[in-house]
């Protein structure tokens, strides 16, 4: 009888704030006149169109919509009036002409040890965000500083050679996205930590990498929370609480590394330090306590390893899958790393400007596979949008993935075809609102001219360094693509491939 009671008691005041909210829409939309929102399917009472959602693969889901209501359409997601946008010119207008009327949405989940209060991913775009987006352009990806650890990126690639040159003796298939994961893992925590966090050879990296990956996919996972602020402290799926375990024990690492720096900076008797990023925003925050502080940095290590290990380990795996199911690509690739590097060398930052196959492949695999299928804003305001009116308090998708695949943008938009960006002036770097796998405008991804130094060196090292078969009886056509929806756009079916020595190969 209780447990009927209190059911009751949450149907009856749900319906209770479903019928205010209807009411309040009433009048909002009767003080609108003659503003329209976007076309899109009728909402069911309550859940909106949250089951237009369902199923694994919302981003999907959220496609076929697009097909059939044009590419900008609105839903209602339980009292949320949400706006899916894959226009490139309404995409500029989000993230550019109209960015301060615009703010990053903030999910549930990244409430969890509180993230959203020191991410420069989910900071508002105040004067606390300037100056963490100044530290992280500063000493961390800007240009002088990525030169400085060159020689750490070319030595965690050979030692990826090395590993793959090891299973190709024995015959043994490489993971390639776990592999390439570990030499991201390691060239992150050596930048940072002046520590190794990865060892391949016994699976060092498996645990962090499988709390990244479970991070990621908890995020991704559409959240009934998000739509439906009132459940908020019911957490009824469980997705903050599940998150707040997996940010927890990276953080806790995270605190105890920072602690033992601490301590060594005190015993040091000479100012030499590791001159390392962890020292680097130590000293900064010893001089300057308001341009960063202890939380800032612990919650900036968790936005450096989630987002910048397991996107390049993607962007590579994506690529290599594309390749090996297009043979005639791989072999256009190796013939221009033949006669521009030689046979079976290793691939260096300076050499990739003078391989712009190779840079084709990259700019179509981040095109197919962006690293984020969609990206999220909340209207800080009313908005006039491409002749729509989006209220105040919108949730705005940028359809990042389903812009991808758009016919009137692309010819043959779901063929891997290197060869649409041959001369073309189509760039990742955020101009280009058609190809945007990095986001654009103010808030663009800091880690870009990272990713981009280092994703063409592992992938052309890869592809000059060996020939590649597919493990067991596979066909490469046949190659499983399939997606597995998150943070980032995984592979469903890892790929497995054996490598097979070429000349002068490199170990």
């Amino acid at each position: 009888m209780d447990y009927l009671a209190i059911v009751g008691g949450l149907v009856l005041s749900l319906t209770l704030i479903q019928i205010l909210h209807l009411v309040q829409e009433i009048r909002s939309k009767g003080s609108c006149n003659n503003k329209k929102l976007p076309p899109g399917p009728i909402p069911l009472p309550f859940i909106g169109n949250l089951h237009n959602l369902l199923g694994a693969q919302p981003h999907k889901s959220l496609a076929n919509l697009g097909q059939k209501y044009g590419p900008i359409y609105s839903l209602r997601l339980g009292n949320t009036t949400t706006v899916v946008i894959s226009s490139s010119v309404g995409v500029k207008e989000v993230l550019q002409k109209q960015d301060l009327a615009f703010s990053r949405s903030v999910p549930d989940a990244m409430c969890a040890h509180n993230h959203h209060q020191f991410s420069v991913i989910w900071l508002p775009m105040d004067n606390r965000w300037r100056r963490l987006r100044k530290i992280l352009n500063t000493y961390i990806f800007s240009g002088n500083r990525l030169d400085a650890n060159q020689y750490l990126r070319s030595r965690k690639i050979k030692e990826l050679i090395a590993y793959c040159h090891k299973h190709s003796q024995t015959g043994e298939a490489v993971d390639i996205g776990q592999a390439t994961f570990y030499t991201s893992l390691s060239l992150l925590s050596n930048t940072i930590f002046s520590r190794d966090f990865a060892d391949p050879y016994v699976n060092s990296g498996k645990e962090f990498r499988e709390l990244v990956c479970k991070f990621m996919e908890e995020f991704g996972k559409p959240n009934i929370v998000d739509f439906l602020p009132m459940l908020r402290r019911m957490d009824p799926q469980g997705i903050r609480r599940r998150i707040s375990i997996h940010a927890g024990k990276l953080l806790n690492l995270f605190e105890g590394l920072i602690d033992e720096r601490i301590e060594q900076r005190k015993l040091q008797t000479n100012t030499r330090s590791n001159d390392d990023v962890l020292d680097v925003l130590l000293n900064v925050s010893q001089e300057d306590s308001e341009a960063i502080q202890r939380k800032d940095i612990e919650h900036m290590f968790l936005d450096l390893f989630v987002a910048g290990t397991e996107t390049t380990s993607n962007t590579v795996e994506w690529a290599m899958s594309e390749v090996m199911k297009t043979p005639e690509v791989m072999k256009k690739a190796q013939t221009e790393l033949e006669k521009v590097i030689g046979k079976g060398k290793l691939i260096e930052e300076k050499d990739v400007p003078l391989l712009p196959y190779l840079q084709c492949i990259v700019k179509e695999t981040m095109r197919l596979h962006p690293p984020g299928p969609l990206f999220l804003r909340t209207t800080k305001q009313d908005v006039e949008l491409c002749g729509y009116f989006i209220p105040k308090g919108s949730l705005v998708l940028i359809h990042v993935w389903l812009m991808a695949r758009d016919p009137t943008i692309w010819e043959d938009p779901l063929v891997f075809k290197p060869e649409r960006f041959w001369g073309s002036e189509f760039e990742v770097r955020g101009q280009d609102f058609e190809l945007i796998p990095f986001g654009g405008g103010r808030r663009i991804c800091p880690g870009l001219p990272l990713a981009m130094r280092t994703v063409p060196v592992i992938l052309g090292s890869l592809l000059n360094s060996f020939d590649w078969k597919v493990e067991g009886e596979i066909a490469p056509k046949d190659l499983d693509m399939e997606e597995k929806f998150g943070l980032t756009l995984a592979k469903s079916c890892p790929l497995r491939i054996i490598p097979l020595l070429v000349s002068n190969t490199q170990s």
